[in-house]
C-alpha cells in the first residue's frame, strides 16, 4: 500500500441505493447511508454518481440553500423547475441549480424535442452539492456547454465562486471551483493548490501523483496540490478545489 497524504475511495467502496430504474453511488453520506466519519469534505455535501434507465427519473420535489451542479456522462437529463427553467442537459454541458431560498425541480430520462435521441438509454450523470456562502438569495439557473474548452486535454474551470478564476458558469460560493479535464492517453495535468481537493475519475484510468485510479475512483485531502495526474487510457476527470470548509466564517 502506497503511503498518500490524501484518502483514497474506490468506486466499489461507495455507498450504493438501488430501486427499478436507480443505481446511486455516494461519496459522503446520503440518504439511508450514514456515516458520521463521512459527511462532507470542505464545502461539499454529496457527490452522486447516478444511473437513470429511459423514460425514468425524479419526479418533482423540494430543494433550500443549496447549490447543485450536474455533469451528465451518457445519455441526457430532462429539467424543469418551479422558477420557470427548464432544459436538456447532456454530456458536456455543465448545469447549475442554485436552490435558494426554495425550489421544486425534476430531472427525468426523458424525450426532448430537440435532441431525438434523448430518453431511449439510461442516462448516467454526476451530481454535486455545496452549501452557498449567503442564504436568502433568490433561486437561480445557468448552463454551459464546454466541450470546445476540454478537446485541448487542458484542465478547464467550469464552475466557480471565485472572483479570480473565470468559469463556464458561476456559483454561489466564493471558495470553490469545479475543474474538468479530458485526457488522451499519455495526457498530464496538475491538481490545482487550495485546502480542501476531491479528484473523482468518471472515465478510463489514470494515475494521480503515484496512486492508479480507475472510472468512479476518487481521492480527497486537504492542502493538497502540486500532484500530476496522468492518464493511462482515454480519460476524464473531475476537480474539485475549495478554500474553506463547512462551519467556517
Amino acid at each position: 500500500m502506497v503511503d498518500v497524504p490524501y484518502l483514497v475511495q474506490h468506486s466499489d467502496d461507495r455507498a450504493t441505493t438501488t430501486t427499478e430504474w436507480l443505481r446511486s453511488r455516494h461519496s459522503f453520506s446520503f440518504g439511508d447511508h450514514y456515516d458520521p466519519a463521512n459527511t462532507h469534505h470542505g464545502m461539499l455535501l454529496a457527490v452522486n454518481d447516478e444511473t437513470v434507465s429511459a423514460g425514468q427519473g425524479f419526479d418533482t420535489h423540494p430543494h433550500r440553500e443549496t447549490e447543485i451542479v450536474t455533469w451528465v456522462l451518457d445519455g441526457s437529463l430532462v429539467h424543469q423547475d418551479s422558477a420557470g427553467h427548464s432544459g436538456v442537459v447532456y454530456p458536456s454541458l455543465a448545469q447549475r441549480m442554485s436552490a435558494g431560498t426554495g425550489v421544486e425541480h425534476s430531472e427525468r430520462n426523458d424525450t426532448w424535442p430537440a435532441r431525438p435521441e434523448s430518453g431511449q438509454t439510461p442516462v448516467r450523470f454526476i451530481q454535486m452539492w455545496l452549501m452557498p456562502d449567503e442564504y436568502g438569495r433568490a433561486p437561480s439557473y445557468d448552463q454551459a456547454d464546454v466541450e470546445a474548452e476540454l478537446a485541448g486535454g487542458a484542465l478547464i474551470p467550469i464552475a466557480s465562486g471565485v472572483k479570480t478564476v473565470d468559469s463556464a458558469i458561476r456559483i454561489a460560493n466564493a471558495s470553490s471551483t469545479l475543474y474538468a479535464a479530458r485526457l488522451p492517453v499519455g495526457g498530464r495535468i496538475t491538481v490545482p493548490t487550495t485546502r480542501f481537493t476531491m479528484a473523482l475519475v468518471t472515465r478510463g484510468d489514470v494515475v494521480f501523483d503515484d496512486v492508479g485510479l480507475r472510472a468512479g475512483d476518487a481521492v480527497r485531502g486537504a492542502d493538497v496540490g502540486g500532484e500530476a495526474i496522468t492518464s493511462t487510457s482515454d480519460a476524464e476527470v473531475l476537480i474539485w478545489s475549495m478554500n474553506r470548509a463547512l462551519g467556517e466564517p
